[in-house]
């Protein structure tokens, strides 16, 4: 079995940050059967749904700092069915469709950005401009098989998010 992947959030959170993203990216590259050791400040009981969505199930310590260490596992079910993973955004079509949503209170971004991909073409690319990162919006995209890829800008002022449109149900 491959080594567990360790991610320290402790620090975004500690500095007022959002690490839903960093965790996101650190489960989409674990290698088959990989499992996710995440060190955090409080015990994300949020994620676990989130990631049992993905076929993980966890194991959550209290620290002797107060802290936590959360170990995701991969069910043994999922264990070598093929998991979901967003393709290479480098290999996407370039956004036909282009939202500004930094003015916006939640959870209209969310709104406007669901609604927006109900009108796509799967595999259009919506690219989103957002005040903050959209982390009750991953849940959503991941249920409706949407990929997404995104990041704060280099001043941290602004959440840039885009969106290939998954298949329509």
């Amino acid at each position: 079995m491959t080594d567990a992947f360790e991610l320290d959030v402790r620090p975004i959170l500690r500095n007022g940050g959002e690490p839903f993203g960093a965790i996101m990216g650190a489960v989409n590259a674990l290698a088959p059967g990989q499992s996710l050791k995440l060190f955090a400040t409080f015990r994300p009981d949020p994620l676990f749904t989130v990631m049992a969505a993905k076929g993980f199930g966890y194991e959550a310590t209290r620290l002797d700092d107060g802290d936590w260490e959360v170990v995701f596992v991969p069910n043994a079910q999922s264990e070598g069915a093929p998991t979901s993973r967003p393709e290479d955004p480098d290999s996407w079509a370039d956004p036909s469709h282009y939202l500004d949503c930094t003015e916006m209170d939640p959870p209209e971004p969310m709104v406007q950005i669901l609604a927006k991909l109900e009108s796509m073409s799967e595999g259009e690319v919506m690219f989103a401009l957002l005040g903050r990162e959209p982390v009750f919006l991953f849940p959503e995209l991941q249920a409706r098989g949407h990929a997404w890829a995104g990041d704060f800008d280099a001043e941290g002022t602004a959440y840039r998010l885009m969106v290939r449109a998954g298949p329509r149900s």
